[in-house]
């Protein structure tokens, strides 16, 4: 309960606080929120949330923390080192739509278009045009080789032309695209211009012009271009340098980053109908692979035997699908998966990109290239090998599990006839795959329960595959204790598949864990009769090796009436393979008779 004394001070605070500003005009509460974060007022959450919902122009915004660099760089320590995670966010959000309108701005067409225009004036605007454009940056080369390729605009081209490779790096990506024109004059220019800018990037292109072009005076502009970045790449293929190329895109070479002040990356096309440069927006978690892969492709145009630059394909486009980001629009509608093209490319360019995989430890593209091994590749081709190292053997002591698992998997699928010294591995995953219960911890990694028993249940049917094929190079006695193990599993269908391959085994304790399944009443009525079935086979190739207990249990199920005919169906008939001694079958045959 307030005291009278106390009241005037509550509804001075309340005055004070519906007076404090909020829903002011952008500059106000950007300088207030500015004032109260540097004395550490907690008002300052107040003034960033009005300042977000008011849903202020980024642009307006850009401007004003432009016209106060210590108050952006305020903002900046914010969310560097303030203690506060809610304050923390704030700036955050803030600065979102700060950095939002420098890109609005700068790749704005009027205000491009306009500093194009002013290339033309005098040699101080010529040097302010340079400037604003090379903020602009890739987005001002369209406009600029729009200008060069209209001959209306004829006089514009010796203020424009010098000004492009001013433009530096981030031109490069849209020049070369550009490079598909049609128009030998501007294809002359975009040359020039990738030589003046001086970056290797660019040497793929250049090379392929060389190699491709019938103009003589495009490919001597080429060369010359060439020798400005990189004289010593004039002896080296178009094919080869683009694979460098896409291997740097690979690995994310900092060099080849997309420009961070947008949250999306380009990629620039060529549209001959328009005659103009397109781009597309791309996610920049899968920008770097999906450059690799566009500059392997270039690489087979130059080159179409240069079969390296497959194998980097299809490991660039599974590594692009692990940002598990829908592909981009370029695409087009119905566009295979990576694993359609990795099950088309063959063995050969599949263990190239294993063994990239395995070399860069990446369990993706690792198990995603064995995943296709298996599925297409015989025993040969699966271990083939690359230079002196065999890749998917090589998988078999992968870092990650489902890795190592779908290696010996596949494997054992194509039943190797000839020995190697890695078959101790192949039997040690399948043992360890199979022991991957429905009790597995699923792990940040994405190993879940539904995981461990798909491996499970394929480790069980490669390994009744090695089975009944009897398999001499992989020895599935090794396995025999974790197959054991399996018979009590809470799966039926691994409980069936392990009974299954215990049959084949010539051991007392594989026969007695098949029996022992059969037996146990716990298990479903499904798991005895199948357990029988494995009994009888066992039975039949390895003859009885049953202790008489055992046999004793199996005959109380014969001889018993209470007991499902179908079950007593299945138990007569692993008693009967069992060949035993005469004298049970007496007493069954004396035991139901009338007189």
């Amino acid at each position: 309960m307030f005291s009278r004394k106390t009241i005037p001070f509550v509804l001075a605070v309340i005055f004070f606080i519906a007076n404090l500003g909020f829903g002011q005009s952008l500059e106000e509460n950007w300088n207030d929120f500015l004032h109260f974060t540097n004395i550490g007022h907690d008002l300052a959450k107040g003034y960033a949330q009005a300042l977000l919902d008011s849903k202020p122009d980024p642009v307006q915004l850009l401007a004003l923390s432009e016209a106060n660099p210590a108050g952006y760089a305020l903002l900046l320590r914010v969310i560097e080192t303030h203690p506060d995670p809610e304050m923390v966010e704030l700036g955050k959000k803030v600065l979102d739509i700060i950095e939002e309108g420098r890109f609005i701005r700068r790749a704005d067409p009027k205000i491009i278009v306009a500093e194009i225009k002013r290339l033309s004036t005098t040699k101080r605007g010529w040097q302010t045009g340079v400037k604003r454009l090379q903020n602009a940056g890739e987005y001002a080369i369209p406009f600029m080789l729009d200008a060069i390729a209209d001959r209306s605009r004829q006089e514009e081209w010796p203020s424009i032309k010098p000004a492009i490779p001013r433009i530096g790096r981030e031109a490069i990506r849209p020049l070369v695209a550009a490079l598909q024109t049609d128009n030998v004059a501007v294809k002359t220019e975009i040359v020039k211009a990738l030589g003046g800018i001086k970056y290797p990037q660019a040497l793929a292109y250049l090379k392929y012009v060389i190699e491709k072009e019938d103009s003589v005076e495009l490919r001597g502009e080429a060369v010359q271009s060439i020798k400005q970045i990189d004289p010593g790449t004039l002896k080296v293929p178009a094919a080869k340098l683009f694979y460098r190329l896409a291997e740097d895109y690979y690995y994310h070479a900092q060099s080849l980053a997309a420009p961070e002040d947008a949250p999306f990356a380009n990629i620039w096309f060529w549209n001959p109908e328009t005659r103009r440069l397109t781009r597309e927006k791309v996610d920049k978690s899968y920008f770097n692979e999906l450059m690799a892969m566009r500059a392997c492709e270039w690489g087979l145009r130059a080159n179409p035997e240069f079969g390296d630059a497959i194998g980097l394909w299809v490991a660039a486009f599974f590594k692009a699908e692990s940002a598990n980001v829908q592909m981009p629009n370029y695409f087009g509608q119905g566009h295979p998966t990576a694993f359609v093209y990795a099950t088309t490319a063959g063995a050969e360019y599949l263990h190239q990109a294993l063994a990239r995989a395995i070399k860069d430890r990446n369990a993706y593209v690792a198990l995603s290239t064995v995943e296709a091994l298996a599925v297409t590749a015989g025993e040969k081709s699966l271990l083939y090998r690359l230079g002196p190292t065999q890749p998917l053997v090589q998988a078999l002591s992968f870092g990650d599990r489902a890795v190592r698992y779908s290696a010996a998997i596949a494997v054992a699928e194509a039943g190797p006839k000839r020995r190697f010294p890695e078959a101790k591995l192949v039997t040690g995953n399948l043992a360890e795959a199979l022991g991957q219960n429905a009790q597995a911890i699923e792990e940040a990694n994405g190993w879940t329960r539904q995981l461990a028993h798909s491996y499970a249940v394929r480790a069980a049917s490669a390994m009744l595959k090695l089975a009944h094929t009897r398999n001499r190079v992989i020895d599935l006695s090794a396995a025999q204790k974790a197959l054991i193990s399996a018979t009590n599993d809470n799966r039926p269908d691994v409980q069936i598949l392990t009974g299954q391959v215990l049959a084949h085994l010539k051991s007392p304790d594989a026969q007695r864990a098949i029996a022992a399944m059969a037996l146990a009443e716990t298990n479903t009525m499904v798991v005895r009769i199948e357990a029988f079935g494995s009994l009888a086979v066992s039975a039949k190739l390895n003859a009885n090796l049953l202790d008489e207990q055992t046999i004793d249990a199996i005959y109380s199920l014969v001889s018993s009436r209470e007991i499902e005919p179908v079950l007593r169906g299945a138990a007569s008939t692993a008693y009967g393979a069992l060949n035993l001694p005469s004298r049970k079958v007496k007493d069954l045959i004396l035991d139901q008779a009338k007189s």
